[in-house]
């Protein structure tokens, strides 16, 4: 909901910060890359979905079953080459996973609109991908503590971190 009823009033140049995006990276750092990947395709059908969605249902969906697998597949491999099983990841760790993943999830949906003839061209891809990767990033510290918190409660005997 907030998503959609809210963070459009934040949109710089017409694009906001991508709350599911975080959601789903929440979801991955703490739980692992398939309940992540199940995360994503549900909030993603949900923005495809929402008014007033002016793009082909079922892009976001794919943008964000490949972010949640992939950030919960860096951080399982993270997990395996140094830390202790139950170690939480860095601040560093988890500002690397959101950019990452922002990239790759706008990155997705904007190459999904291009491949399926949407109007948007490379120097606008581009910005869209910068624009959304810096929202994402500034929102990191105020959406992934509470979110992460929420998971590792919801069930914490199968949190990953």
């Amino acid at each position: 909901m907030l998503q959609v009823s809210l963070f459009p009033h934040l949109a710089w140049d017409g694009i906001g910060p991508d709350l599911c995006l975080l959601v789903v990276v929440g979801a991955a750092l703490v739980r692992g890359p398939q309940f992540a990947a199940v995360l994503g395709f549900a909030a993603g059908v949900a923005l495809d979905l929402a008014p007033p969605a002016d793009h082909l249902a079922g892009r976001w969906a794919l943008a964000l079953v490949v972010v949640g697998y992939v950030a919960g597949h860096v951080v399982q491999r993270g997990s395996r080459q140094g830390s202790r099983p139950g170690d939480r990841p860095s601040a560093t760790a988890v500002l690397a996973t959101v950019a990452a993943a922002s990239f790759v999830g706008t990155s997705v949906f904007a190459l999904t609109g291009i491949v399926l003839g949407g109007p948007v061209g490379i120097p606008e891809l581009l910005e869209v991908i910068v624009v959304a990767l810096v929202w994402d990033v500034l929102l990191t510290p105020l959406v992934l503590p509470p979110v992460m918190a929420l998971f590792r409660r919801i069930e914490p005997d199968r949190s990953l971190a």
